[in-house]
């Protein structure tokens, strides 16, 4: 399995890293623990040395499950954990809206540690960007984690240019998490530069466009109601028919194309052009959910 940098940083990870989300929550009932333990350390076997999780998936039960997994060979690989809701006072599955509050983003921490059985988060995400809470009151206080030892890095998720800004003037950024994937294309025209730019890492989630891009889904396929997918616009039955001929088309165009697969310069370090010769845009390490 190759390496990668995040950005600038000096933050080491699988080429390929595992987004366990979907073992606890959001993708239908939950899996079987036992069978997602020896998943999750199968990957370990494999290379994969990076790890993503978050308070909010359960809640609280993927972050147990991620830590129990990964115990045993806590020295060699990363987890990221997340930060930034209100979750259901009752435990119930969601959250009340978002909270990046300081004492709210120092408590996470804790409770996460806790869990994932370790003293260090490697790399502590805002899940979402708080309009309530000031970008720089959320890096500062990530920052004291950091200088107190709790945190390694600090990253952010689906977050605007200004916002990101902003947060590496007071505490670089190491890693923004944002949906990427060849049939969602946006960060291209305005994120990937400005994180080239700044010498942060992209970490793409949902690279296989939540499932739909394997090819083992088409406009007939169900989903339960505990599928996120379930609420999704472009997962409707309509959406999934066209995008399917949308698809095919695009893979017939490209095949034609010398190229499609290349390696890049620069110091973002992975690489697949998802427009072959009609981009020259590079991806930093993929997660898997």
């Amino acid at each position: 399995m190759q390496k990668r940098k995040l950005g600038r940083s000096n933050l080491e990870v699988s080429a390929l890293g595992l987004g366990c989300m979907g073992m606890s929550f959001s993708y239908g009932e939950p899996k079987d623990k036992q069978e997602m333990i020896a998943l999750i350390r199968a990957a370990v076997d494999r290379g994969i040395t990076f790890f993503d999780t978050a308070e909010v998936y359960g809640p609280f039960t993927n972050e147990e499950l991620v830590g129990e997994a990964l115990r045993p060979v806590r020295d060699k690989v990363v987890i990221a954990t997340k930060f930034g809701f209100n979750l259901n006072p009752d435990g119930s599955p969601g959250w009340q809206g978002l909270n990046s509050r300081p004492e709210r983003i120092r408590q996470v921490a804790d409770a996460s540690l806790r869990r994932l059985r370790t003293d260090v988060i490697d790399l502590f995400y805002q899940h979402r960007v708080d309009p309530a809470v000031p970008i720089e009151d959320v890096a500062g206080t990530v920052k004291d984690l950091i200088q107190s030892g709790k945190v390694k890095h600090f990253g952010l998720s689906e977050a605007g240019m200004g916002t990101i800004r902003r947060a590496h003037a007071v505490q670089p950024v190491t890693a923004l998490q944002n949906e990427y994937s060849l049939w969602f294309r946006r960060p291209e025209s305005e994120v990937i530069p400005t994180l080239e730019e700044l010498g942060i890492g992209m970490v793409p989630y949902s690279p296989l466009g939540k499932g739909f891009l394997t090819g083992k889904m088409d406009d007939k396929t169900e989903f339960k109601s505990n599928d996120f997918r379930s609420t999704l616009p472009r997962f409707t039955p309509e959406a999934r028919k066209a995008n399917q001929a949308s698809r095919r088309e695009r893979l017939r165009r490209r095949s034609r194309l010398p190229g499609c697969l290349r390696k890049s310069r620069g110091s973002f370090p992975s690489r697949v052009r998802p427009s072959c010769r009609a981009s020259k845009r590079t991806l930093a390490p993929y997660r898997s959910s």
